[in-house]
Order: C-alpha cells, then structure tokens, then sequence
C-alpha cells in the first residue's frame, strides 16, 4: 500500500492531460488552413493518431477573410509561404497546449528540416508576434487596439 501512496503522490496534472505536451509529436500535414493555422494527422501513441488543427505558436497572419486587398495578399503570401515550407509533410509538434476556444490546439511546428515555421514567419515579415491579447491590425488604415 505505501508504494500505491507513493507513486500516486507524484503524479501531476500534466499525466492526466491538463497539462502542456511537451513534445516531440510526429505529425504529418493534411491541410494548410491559412498561414499560422494547419491540419495534421498527429502520432500520439503506438497505433494511435489524432487529427486536429494546429494553430502555430506566438505568431500570428493575416486573415484569409479579410477587412482590406492589402491584408488579403499578406494572407495569401502567407499561405503560400508556409506551403512551400512544409513540401516534406512531416513535422514534429512541440509545446501543444490547448487552444483558447477548444476547437484546435497551440503548438510550436518544426519542419521537416528541423525550422521553427513561426520564426521563419517572423523573419520573413508575414506574421506578428502575438501572444494572445489584442491582435496587431494588418490593414493600412487601422489602429491597434489600446490594451
């Protein structure tokens, strides 16, 4: 019995899946949605895979529907940048946490080659830092809300 006590005492609620996934996940890419969110097929266990949407972690693109023609063509550059970054359709998730609205889930995505897709959004000026909060505006004319 004082071992059960034992090895109960040390779980978190990280084993129980409350917590963040550290990673590495083996993933491979259905879909691209938009420039910082894609489909996957995510091997979580042996024999056992999940398919979700992946929202790209600490970056954040313009919208496909936008409000201007100026944030509609970053959207598509974008796109089509993470497209050509992703050729190879395997990737590893790391960091996933669940996504503020429960329909996806949040996660740093490395590319085949071992790049971090939202680094390379940055440098690339296609993406804002976001960390969640206000969302920088991309259209011209727009103001950031205060925060």
């Amino acid at each position: 019995m004082a071992v059960a006590a034992s090895a109960e005492s040390d779980l978190s609620g990280d084993v129980f899946g409350e917590g963040p996934v550290p990673g590495p996940v083996p993933a491979i890419v259905l879909r691209i949605i938009d420039g910082d969110t894609i489909r996957v097929r995510a091997h979580i266990w042996l024999g056992q895979e999940v398919v979700t949407n992946v929202r790209l972690r600490g970056v954040d693109t313009a919208e496909m529907h936008a409000r201007c023609d100026a944030e509609r063509r970053l959207a598509e550059q974008a796109r089509v940048f993470v497209e050509d970054k992703l050729t190879e359709d395997h990737i590893v998730l790391r960091d996933i946490t669940y996504d503020k609205y429960g329909r996806r889930v949040v996660a740093s995505v490395m590319t085949a080659s071992g790049e971090d897709l939202s680094q390379a959004l940055l440098a690339a000026g296609l993406a804002h830092p976001y960390q969640g909060g206000h969302k920088m505006p991309w259209c011209p004319t727009e103001e950031a809300p205060p925060e």
